[in-house]
């Protein structure tokens, strides 16, 4: 009766307690429970617990949280969910996984082209997964695949673009020599101190002088002291 009755006991909460729901099938039925109704209530209740789980889907990795830094870096429209070659070579780079040694630029251009979409531009994270299992024998050698494999997401895990929000001054060429204050001459030279600084509207516009002192005399407000 147990197992060819069509009368629903209805759903039994995940995690509930069983006592409850013998009790309901002893006045559902209006008999005892078989003897073994406490493993199939118990083994049921796992099962749509499972069931649960996996429709909510895997929680974010700090691997893929990665992946998104790195897919959306210097384009403010990206989504996170697909990664240019530049962007990947970036976060190989800057995790440590390209070393130049192992595991050179020409190897992750090679995987990156191995593993995308014909015809796409970018890649997807289970795309960005295969380029690493093609890479980590290289970054890793003489470790078993999955060892590699886990070494390189350990690289990777929690990482997010180097140099995010800062700006270098830079020396190369001529910038330096052009950014020399003590350098200038002619009437840029007049725009800043000795320092370096500054001197403003001063240092743009000709500000008349009515003291009766021809320019750039320097021995203003000396008379009366001397005599």
């Amino acid at each position: 009766m147990w197992l060819n009755s069509s009368r629903s006991l209805g759903q039994i909460p995940v995690g509930a307690d069983l006592a409850p729901c013998l009790w309901k099938c002893v006045v559902f039925f209006n008999c005892l429970p078989p003897a073994n109704l406490k493993q199939r209530v118990l083994h049921r209740s796992q099962a749509l617990f499972s069931q649960d789980i996996s429709n909510q889907g895997p929680r974010m990795s700090e691997l893929e949280k990665a992946f998104r830094k790195f897919a959306t870096y210097g384009d403010m429209a990206a989504t996170g969910n697909d990664m240019t070659g530049k962007n990947f070579s970036k976060m190989l780079k800057d995790c440590g996984v390209m070393d130049g040694k192992a595991v050179t630029s020409t190897d992750v251009d090679i995987v990156f082209n191995k593993v995308k979409t014909k015809g796409a531009r970018t890649i997807n994270f289970a795309e960005f997964q295969q380029a690493m299992k093609e890479l980590c024998g290289k970054r890793f050698k003489g470790k078993s695949p999955e060892e590699a494999l886990q070494a390189v997401y350990a690289l990777m895990e929690g990482k997010e673009p180097a140099n995010v929000g800062v700006t270098k001054t830079t020396t190369a060429g001529g910038v330096d020599r052009l950014t020399d204050t003590s350098k200038y001459t002619g009437s840029h030279k007049e725009r800043f101190d000795e320092s370096g600084k500054g001197k403003g509207i001063a240092g743009r516009e000709d500000v008349t002088d009515g003291s009766g002192y021809v320019g750039a005399y320097k021995g203003a407000g000396t008379y009366d002291k001397k005599h």
